[in-house]
Order: structure tokens, then C-alpha cells, then sequence
């Protein structure tokens, strides 16, 4: 099977250099950019997944979330040596799918950028499983996408991980570091209230178009289901 190509954006060039050794000591193809603009045009190549530096002068990282997101649909890993709550939960808001806070260690590196990787990979494996219906949507596995009252609701990879998981098991309630490890992988190791901000982004969209709905209802002190 052929290795996943990685873009590394970082304005420090002994960290990217870092990273890329590490990285392709795995097999993996490697990308780097040192700037928005470097990101930017590398990101037309369509790697599979991003780890991107917030903190860059000119355009920050998650103006370069924003301004890529749309041509990548993989994973976009944030690294930042800021530990505020509101920083992550902004890479959540723009497009990312994770959030590693510097210094961290290889190895963490390499289990997040792995549990993502098999996370896309099994999707792409996964052939049988077609789409589930109910009450006004349409959640289409194969095509990645969730239709309501007829209106596509854009979602992020992870976020549709999380509908797709929740609504394959309707009614059943499960905790957020189950989500965690359900959607990102069991070697995933990172902060399991991500889900808790990836699952409000995905209720306000789904509000957006009908604002009375409770599509994931919160199941207090125990977690979350799909009625």
C-alpha cells in the first residue's frame, strides 16, 4: 500500500526538519512550506493529511485552515505552543481535526498522524456500508455527505465521523472519550473534549437549517446519542 504524502507547515526550520526525518523514517512522502503562501500552493498537490503551525507571521495558521480547507478534505493537525482552551477550540471552528500543543514528543506525534491516517483509510476500505435515512436526511457514507430537508450540511472529516458513528448506533449513548476513541483511534491519545467542540460545530449547522431539531442529544453526565 502506498504511504500517505504529509505537508508540514512551520515557520522554524529545525522543527520541520524534525518532523520530515521522523516522518519519513515511517515510509511517508513529505511536503514542507514555511509560510502561509508556501502552504497554500503546496496544498494544490492534495496531501493527506496537514500538521500545521499556528503561530506564523503575516498569515497565521488558521487562516491558512481556512483558505485550504476547501481543497483538503483530510485531516488538518494543528501544533502551537499556546495551551488556551480558546486557540483549540478556534482550530476546531476554522476546519482542523486536531490540536497538538508543542513541545511534544515523537512519538505522540506519530500516533496522532497514524490514528488519523487509518482513520481515512478505512473509509476508503470501506465499501459496503452505502447511506442511512431518516426524518428529512440523507447521511451518504460512500459520498461523505449529510443532506437535511435537501440542503447539504458541510461538514469536516471528523465531524462526519462523528454523525456517521452516532447514527449507526441510534439510541445508544456513548461517553466522550469513547467517541475519541471510536472516531480518531485507539492510539489517538489526545484530549477528549474535542469532541464535545467538534459536536457543537455539528449542531450548529444542523441548526442552521432546522434551528428547533435535536439531532444529538446530550445525555447528561454520561455522554451522547442519536435519538
Amino acid at each position: 500500500m502506498t504511504k500517505a504524502t504529509i505537508l508540514i507547515v512551520d515557520d522554524e526550520s529545525e522543527i520541520v526538519s524534525f518532523i520530515q526525518d521522523a516522518l519519513e523514517d515511517e515510509g511517508y512522502a513529505i511536503l514542507t512550506a514555511s509560510n502561509g503562501r508556501e502552504a497554500i500552493a503546496e496544498a494544490g498537490k492534495k496531501p493527506d493529511l496537514v500538521l500545521l503551525d499556528v503561530m506564523m507571521e503575516g498569515m497565521d495558521g488558521f487562516e491558512v485552515c481556512e483558505r485550504i480547507r476547501s481543497i483538503i478534505r483530510g485531516p488538518i493537525i494543528f501544533l502551537s505552543a499556546c495551551q488556551d482552551e480558546m486557540d483549540r477550540v478556534k482550530g476546531l471552528v476554522v476546519g482542523g481535526d486536531d490540536y497538538i500543543v508543542k513541545p511534544f514528543s515523537l512519538s505522540e506525534l506519530k500516533a496522532r498522524v497514524h490514528a488519523h491516517l487509518r482513520r481515512e483509510q478505512r473509509k476508503k476500505d470501506d465499501k459496503e456500508r452505502k447511506a442511512l435515512q431518516f426524518d428529512g436526511m440523507v447521511i451518504d457514507y460512500q459520498g461523505r455527505s449529510v443532506r437535511l430537508n435537501g440542503i447539504e450540511v458541510e461538514l469536516t472529516s471528523i465531524q462526519f465521523s462523528i454523525v456517521w458513528f452516532l447514527a449507526m448506533h441510534r439510541g445508544q449513548v456513548f461517553s466522550r472519550s469513547h467517541i475519541y476513541e471510536r472516531v480518531w483511534g485507539l492510539e489517538a491519545g489526545g484530549d477528549d473534549a474535542t469532541v464535545t467542540e467538534h459536536i457543537k460545530k455539528i449542531r450548529a449547522k444542523f441548526q442552521e437549517i432546522e434551528p428547533t431539531r435535536a439531532l444529538i442529544q446530550t445525555v447528561w453526565g454520561v455522554g451522547y446519542k442519536w435519538p
